[in-house]
């Protein structure tokens, strides 16, 4: 048998998928902005952004950009339904959306140098067949912001690692941001505070000049 390579017959490309992701991040930024964490409980998953509006501290930025409305997030993340990673169709009601929002709202908390008022979100539910494009839809939505702590700052959506992994290095989220306690158990940070700071204040000199 006689192999040939064409690179062209194993590329995938449909205008209508591209039109659709753009359809999706419209309908995102249309949602209702939220308080953190939402007031209610909710059933579903799908993806969410949290937008910063403090007047002060090293993201006041944020304010002035978001002040007329809420363009720039600070953090894009998913939550997908139990069992999504390994292919499986949910056979139960999830809430998984909602209590990630929660997590994030703890680790906020819990932080010395943040408050849980400065922050509001938005999020998309997607359900049934739509739930299979939350990775995608979450992609799109860092692409398109670049978020600073998806894209400057890196370790805000980390779990607790557990025991026997805490030698890991401390994120840099972490750095800037103590106050989780299972992060005081790993290794120090390879970058300083300092450096971390030089690049949130490099992230809004970019942001300004584009």
């Amino acid at each position: 048998m006689k192999f040939s390579f064409d690179r062209s017959k194993h590329v995938f490309y449909s205008p209508e998928f591209e039109e659709l992701i753009k359809d999706t991040i419209r309908f995102f930024n249309g949602t209702p902005i939220q308080p953190m964490p939402p007031l209610e409980d909710f059933e579903g998953a799908g993806v969410y952004a949290l937008y910063f509006i403090g007047k002060n501290g090293i993201y006041k930025n944020f304010h002035d950009i978001n002040r007329l409305e809420y363009r720039q997030p600070i953090y894009v993340g998913k939550a997908v339904p139990r069992g999504w990673r390994q292919g499986r169709i949910p056979t139960s009601t999830s809430h998984e959306l909602y209590r990630r929002l929660c997590d994030h709202a703890k680790s906020i908390e819990a932080a010395k140098n943040l408050y849980t008022c400065d922050f509001l979100c938005r999020f998309m539910i997607l359900e049934n067949a739509a739930s299979n494009m939350i990775g995608t839809i979450e992609a799109a939505l860092i692409r398109n912001y670049q978020p600073l702590w998806n894209c400057n700052v890196d370790g805000f959506g980390n779990h607790d690692p557990g025991s026997g992994r805490y030698n890991q290095e401390r994120s840099e989220w972490d750095t800037l941001h103590p106050g989780r306690i299972w992060a005081t158990r790993c290794a120090d940070s390879s970058k300083s505070r300092d450096e971390i700071l030089a690049n949130v204040k490099q992230y809004f000199m970019n942001y300004n000049n584009v």
